[in-house]
C-alpha cells in the first residue's frame, strides 16, 4: 500500500527496494508519535466539520487500540506497505472502512513525518537530559567525596600545578551544564508544530492549527508552511548538534579515565569485572569501555557534519534526501543514550588512589606555590619567577605542599553549589512526558 498511487500501477521491486532502503525500520520508532498525531488531526478535523462526532470517536478508540500493540511490541508494517503512515492509515481502513479512509484529508505525508520526528526528538531530547542529569548528580557526588585528594593537573601533557580530582570531577559536571545549554536550544526548535503545512504550501481546508498545537503539546507553531518544510534537516542537524556537545564531554572523560587507569600513572582503576585482560599477557586490565566510549562519541560528534553535507545543495521544499537523516541519527540516539548509561555505571564503582602527591616525581607541580608565595610577601612577581626558575635549575628546589587555594573553582572552593544552579535551570526537561507514562 502506498499512500500515493492513485492508478493502482506496479513499482519495479528494485526501485522499492532502493527508495524504501531501511526506513520502515526506523519507522517504527515513530509509530506512537504517529498515532499521537492522528489523534490531534482527527480531532481538529472534527472541529471544522470534516468528522462527524461518531467517526471521531470511531477513529479514536481504533487508534488507542494500535497504540497498545505498540506498547506491547506486537506492531510491525507489513510486507508491501510502504512506511509507517501507510500502516496506521491501513489498519483504520480495515477496521472502519471508508471512515478511516478520511484521516488523510488536509494532511500529507510530509507534514505528518515533520510532526513525527519533532514530536520523537523532543521525548528523546527529554530522556537524554534525565540521563545527563544523573550522570551530572554522580559527577558532584564524586567531586565532593574526593575534593581533598589532590592529583596532578597537566598541561602540554607535561607536570603543571597540582590539581584533586575534586576539581576534575566538577569540571565534567559543569560541562554537562554547559551541553544541557544546547540541548534545550536543540529542544525549543523541536517544539514548534509543522502540522498543516501539508506538502509545504498550506491547504485549502479551514485547518486549526493553533488546536493541534495545543493537542500536541508544542510550545508554539512553524507559522510559514514553506518554513515548515526547510525545517526538515534543518531540525535534526540541530539536534546533532547537541548530542555532539555531550558526546565530546563523555569522550575527553573516557580518554582521561584511560589515561589516568594505565599503570604508569594509576590514579584510578575499576574492579576486575568491569575489564577485560588480554589472551597473552595475564596482567592487563584493559579499559574497554571506556574506549568504546571515546570512539562511539567520536562518530556523534561527526553528525552534524555528515547531516550538513546531506542537505547543504537543496533549495526549498521536500526531497527524498530527507529520509536519509534517520538513519544518520536514529542509531546515534541508542548509541548516545548507551554511552550516558554505561559512564555512570562505571563511575559508580571507580577507585581513587590516594596521597598521589607525595611522591617526590611531584614535587615541581609546587613551584607555582613557592612563586605566589614569594609575591604575596612582597617580591614583584617576575623576580620571585625567576628565582625560583633558578632554584629549579640548580637543583636546590623544595616543594612547600601546603596549599592555599580559596577562590571559587579552585581546589579549596569547588563551587558545586553554582554549578549545581546552573543545572537546576533545565528542570523542564528532566519531566516525564506523555509516552514515559505509557511505557511504564
Amino acid at each position: 500500500m502506498k499512500l500515493w498511487n492513485k492508478t493502482g500501477t506496479h513499482t519495479e521491486k528494485i526501485i522499492e527496494a532502493f527508495t524504501v532502503g531501511n526506513d520502515k525500520s526506523f519507522d517504527l520508532y515513530l509509530a506512537p508519535f504517529d498515532i499521537q498525531g492522528s489523534q490531534a488531526h482527527v480531532q481538529m478535523l472534527n472541529r471544522i466539520g470534516l468528522l462527524t462526532n461518531e467517526e471521531l470517536s470511531d477513529i479514536q478508540h481504533a487508534l488507542e487500540e494500535i497504540k497498545i500493540t505498540v506498547i506491547n511490541g506486537q506492531f510491525a508494517i507489513e510486507e508491501g506497505i510502504e512506511d509507517i503512515h501507510s500502516q496506521i492509515e491501513l489498519i483504520l481502513t480495515r477496521k472502519l472502512g471508508e471512515t478511516g479512509k478520511k484521516i488523510h484529508s488536509g494532511r500529507s505525508r510530509n507534514d505528518q513525518v515533520l510532526v513525527d520526528i519533532k514530536l520523537f526528538l523532543k521525548h528523546e531530547l527529554k530522556v537524554i537530559s534525565r540521563e545527563s542529569k544523573l550522570l551530572f548528580d554522580q559527577f558532584i557526588q564524586l567531586s565532593s567525596k574526593h575534593a581533598g585528594d589532590l592529583m596532578p593537573g597537566y598541561t602540554h601533557m607535561q607536570l603543571a600545578m597540582p590539581s584533586s580530582f575534586g576539581l576534575l570531577f566538577s569540571a565534567y559536571a559543569e560541562s554537562l551544564v554547559d551541553d544541557m545549554e544546547l540541548i534545550a536550544a536543540a529542544y525549543r526548535i523541536c517544539d514548534k508544530n509543522p502540522l498543516g503545512s501539508g506538502s509545504g504550501f498550506g491547504s485549502s481546508f479551514p485547518l486549526d492549527r493553533q488546536l493541534t498545537t495545543e493537542l500536541l503539546q508544542f510550545n508554539s507553531l512553524n507559522v510559514s508552511s514553506v518554513y515548515a518544510q526547510m525545517t526538515r534537516g534543518k531540525t535534526e542537524k540541530l539536534v546533532a548538534m547537541a548530542l555532539a556537545s555531550i558526546a565530546a564531554t563523555l569522550s575527553k572523560h573516557a580518554q582521561d579515565i584511560c589515561l589516568y587507569s594505565n599503570q604508569q600513572f594509576g590514579f584510578v582503576s575499576f574492579p576486575d569485572a568491569l575489564t577485560t585482560g588480554s589472551s597473552i599477557m595475564p596482567h592487563k586490565k584493559n579499559p574497554d569501555v571506556f574506549e568504546l566510549i571515546r570512539a562511539k562519541c567520536n562518530r556523534i560528534q561527526a553528525l552534524p557534519n555528515e547531516l550538513t553535507m546531506l542537505a547543504v545543495n537543496l533549495p526549498s521544499g521536500y526531497h527524498r534526501d530527507f529520509q536519509l537523516t534517520k538513519e544518520i541519527l536514529f542509531p546515534a540516539l541508542n548509541e548516545l543514550h548507551a554511552c550516558l548509561h554505561m559512564t555512570y555505571y562505571m563511575l559508580q564503582q571507580i577507585i581513587i588512589r590516594k596521597d598521589i602527591l607525595k611522591s617526590a616525581q611531584y614535587d615541581l607541580l609546587f613551584s607555582v606555590e613557592e612563586v605566589n608565595k614569594r609575591v604575596l610577601s612582597g617580591h614583584p612577581f617576575r623576580e620571585a619567577y625567576k628565582q625560583v626558575g633558578e632554584s629549579i635549575a640548580n637543583g636546590t628546589f623544595s616543594a612547600d605542599r601546603e596549599l592555599k587555594h580559596t577562590h571559587i573553582g579552585s581546589i579549596g572552593n569547588l563551587g558545586l553549589e553554582e554549578i549545581t544552579n546552573g543545572m537546576n535551570t533545565f528542570e523542564f526537561l528532566y519531566q516525564s512526558d506523555d509516552l514515559d507514562a505509557q511505557e511504564a
